[in-house]
């Protein structure tokens, strides 16, 4: 069998790892010359080298060399999403602001269903970019532990948790929030209900945390049936105003956690006879091109998108450069970039 793998055909570096009894990543890393391998692991990866008679192929050499000269920006969100939300344009348009010196390729990727997660995978193992830029990630998605698997460096928007392990490039949602709440109690509003974004996006829960915090420290009592779970979506955004309207209909004031959910609410409170602002005063979240162009004009917490896609893609790049030793392992630092509230009409 020497020579040849089980697939009949040259030996992959699958069936190394499998014959090592190793992960694909670490067998990747004992290759191109790692450190960070056992002396047990290193010994057991070169034999079954030695025994299949691997041969790295070009696009693994080349990643070894960081020269496929791609980097990947994977969005885990169904394609509606993707053209419905003005973040992920912005996100793109800073992105490629930061590799337009550069001769590096983009790779635009949605992986909103299991399908097509598994058919990126399949991409992705062939290691047929430098990098992956991981954008809108939820709690629990496999992809990320798939990419630490495959030894990909990978920076991610927005943390999974507090804990993230991988470099991330976030804004301040927590303070952004509160600033938001301190504008609605400064204008005397006193029942301040808020549409949450899903409860398993970590920036979401920030962006909650902050609305509560600030209306503690005005004073104000908690009460749960002022929060209404919402999806980012504008069709979330008007079924979450419409159940806050039923529970609480004495309410003068709503944050909303993004602009398009605000654009819902907006919607449904106008389908009820309240006025903006007199009646009921509207914040948003993101200040994207759906605040400045809503009836009356939103205010909105002004997200420095760009410069966050900018701030990725550089963050990845170093990294690419850093080689393998620093390139495909956990545990980077978390840049989180200022927030600026924006007054308009609406409140």
């Amino acid at each position: 069998m020497n020579g040849h793998g089980r697939s009949g055909g040259r030996p992959t570096l699958e069936e190394v790892a499998a014959r090592a009894g190793v992960g694909r990543g670490t067998a990747s890393r004992v290759i191109n010359g790692s450190s960070k391998v056992s002396e047990h692991t290193r010994v057991a990866v070169e034999a079954a080298v030695a025994e299949l008679g691997y041969v790295p192929n070009r696009a693994a050499r080349a990643l070894a060399a960081n020269r496929t000269d791609a980097i990947a920006l994977v969005i885990p969100e169904p394609e509606a999403r993707f053209f419905a939300e003005p973040y992920f344009s912005e996100v793109v348009r800073g992105v490629g602001a930061a590799l337009a010196e550069t001769d590096v390729q983009l790779v635009l990727t949605l992986a909103g269903s299991d399908r097509e997660r598994r058919r990126l995978a399949q991409y992705l193992s062939g290691h047929r970019v430098d990098g992956v830029l991981l954008v809108s990630v939820h709690a629990g998605d496999p992809l990320p532990e798939l990419l630490a698997e495959l030894g990909i460096p990978t920076v991610i928007s927005g943390r999974r948790s507090a804990a993230e392990t991988l470099p991330s490039v976030d804004s301040d949602n927590l303070a952004g929030a509160a600033d938001a709440v301190r504008h609605l109690v400064e204008r005397g509003r006193t029942a301040i209900a808020t549409i949450t974004g899903p409860p398993d996006v970590y920036g979401a829960q920030c962006r909650l945390v902050g609305y509560r915090q600030a209306l503690a420290a005005a004073g104000h009592p908690a009460d749960e049936l002022l929060v209404a779970v919402g999806d980012f979506t504008e069709d979330g955004g008007r079924r979450a105003m419409r159940e806050l309207l039923e529970r609480r209909p004495a309410l003068d004031a709503v944050f909303a956690a993004s602009d398009v959910m605000a654009a819902g609410a907006r919607r449904e409170l106008r389908a009820a006879g309240r006025r903006i602002p007199q009646d009921v005063a509207l914040v948003g979240f993101d200040d994207s091109v759906v605040a400045r162009h809503m009836d009356p004009p939103l205010t909105s917490v002004r997200q420095p998108i760009e410069e966050m896609g900018r701030t990725m893609a550089r963050v990845l790049l170093e990294r690419i450069a850093a080689g393998p030793e620093r390139g495909d392992g956990a545990g980077g630092a978390a840049v989180v970039l200022p927030n600026r509230l924006v007054v308009r009409e609406s409140s």
